[in-house]
């Protein structure tokens, strides 16, 4: 049985519109986008159609690391499937039980308490309660321009464009720039129960922390009692050339949140990570936080084989190879287009290419789908191009997509006259 290509492409977009969302269906319409995802399989999206594909180099912020329908993965949900189902969130689970022990494992000595959720900003909300709980303090700072997710706490912690058409949200939270030790120290204080940044923020285009940044962060959380909490649900799982990014700066959190490519981008997982000495508040009460399908047994395998393969010394090793290749392809364009190209940030392959103009984010959003590629801008820097290939993408794909990075900046150089038209798309 198919599950593809049932509907014909219009009728699908008409009922998307009509049912789901109609402001989508405008807005990739107006950048005449008409890409209706269909098969997948590995690092390849196909339009539903079957006259389009694309090397996915988005991958849901993560979502798909390990590349679209990994087979391996793929057997292992399949032979759950014969034994298990969601299992019940009251109970002990021998599944739950498996992944707590093996993120244990793999994380640096202490973090192995863990509590799971579906989504990311669900596990972000329990870091922030959890924080709040244990400190029995208010205050949460995080940094502007930041993104956490869509749930309550995990809003309150985002960009003012996504939360302000829901205020009044959660009080105590106190924003901070990115990278800026000096207003952290003047701000932190012990009303302070958390500092939450992303190891490397996404969403604000993905700005390398400086020298020293993160020490200075720790210290001053350490001097003040505020705990430490870091979001690694996009720069995790090897993405960065290290299982977890915060390993490439000497420090370990209190609390750090996974998500995204924890689910090996078959079933939704995430996972709230913490120190052995912050287990007393849920030891106490250990019902207070319930997730109906938060660790879903189905799901548990499948974490568990994604932080196998993440974890294994060859994998990592082919990441930082990659990763090698990719800088010094991304060196050359940036010296061919230094016109557009004016910074590449780059952490294994967790990559934002910063443009000299706002509108060039979608404008390269759109030369890239018309060159074969799937990328997005950064929304709270749109000057960024958000660049994240799957962990297993192949010489002969990164060949493919150099040739089609090439082919984007060369149409958005001599096609200057839709810039405007992008900046205006996205005011």
């Amino acid at each position: 049985m198919s599950f593809v290509g049932k509907d014909s492409k219009r009728s699908i977009v008409r009922n998307f519109g009509s049912h789901v969302s109609s402001g989508k269906v405008d807005f990739y319409t107006a950048i005449d986008l008409d890409f209706v995802i269909g098969k997948r399989r590995g690092s390849w999206m196909y339009d539903v159609s079957g006259k389009t594909k694309l090397l996915n180099c988005h991958c849901n912020g993560g979502v798909f690391n390990l590349g679209h329908r990994n087979p391996e993965l793929i057997r292992v949900l399949t032979d759950a499937l014969k034994e298990l189902d969601i299992g019940n969130h009251h109970l002990i689970s021998e599944q739950r039980a498996k992944l707590g022990k093996k993120l244990a494992k793999v994380n640096p000595p202490g973090l192995s308490r863990v509590v799971f959720g579906v989504s990311g900003g669900e596990a972000v909300d329990f870091a922030i309660k959890l924080a709040r709980a244990q400190t029995r303090r208010q205050k949460i700072i995080y940094a502007s321009g930041g993104y956490h997710g869509h749930t309550g706490l995990a809003l309150a912690a985002g960009a003012d464009h996504f939360k302000k058409p829901f205020e009044p949200l959660a009080p105590g939270f106190v924003e901070v720039p990115f990278g800026d030790t000096e207003t952290l120290s003047k701000v932190i204080d012990e009303q302070t129960a958390a500092v939450l940044f992303e190891t490397i923020p996404a969403t604000l285009g993905m700005p390398i922390p400086p020298d020293g940044f993160y020490k200075e962060v720790r210290e001053s959380c350490d001097k003040k009692g505020a705990l430490l909490i870091l979001d690694e649900i996009q720069t995790g799982l090897g993405r960065t050339g290290k299982l977890w990014a915060f390993q490439h700066y000497g420090i370990t959190p209190d609390i750090f949140t996974i998500g995204k490519g924890l689910s090996g981008g078959l079933y939704p997982m995430s996972a709230t990570c913490y120190r052995d000495e912050l287990d007393s508040f849920m030891r106490e009460n250990p019902f207070i936080h319930v997730s109906t399908f938060g660790g879903a047994e189905l799901g548990c395998p499948v974490a568990e084989r994604v932080l196998d393969i993440s974890s294994s010394r060859a994998f990592l090793g082919r990441v930082n190879t990659l990763a090698a290749r990719v800088e010094n392809g991304l060196d050359v364009l940036s010296q061919q287009y230094s016109d557009i190209l004016t910074e590449v940030r780059q952490l294994g392959l967790f990559i934002g290419l910063k443009m000299n103009d706002q509108g060039y984010g979608p404008l390269m959003s759109i030369a890239c789908y018309n060159s074969g590629l799937f990328a997005v801008y950064a929304d709270n820097d749109k000057s960024v191009l958000q660049f994240l290939p799957p962990l297993t993408i192949s010489d002969a794909e990164t060949s493919f997509m150099f040739r089609s990075l090439n082919r984007a900046y060369s149409w958005a150089r001599n096609n200057p006259k839709y810039l405007e038209l992008a900046r205006a798309l996205v005011a």
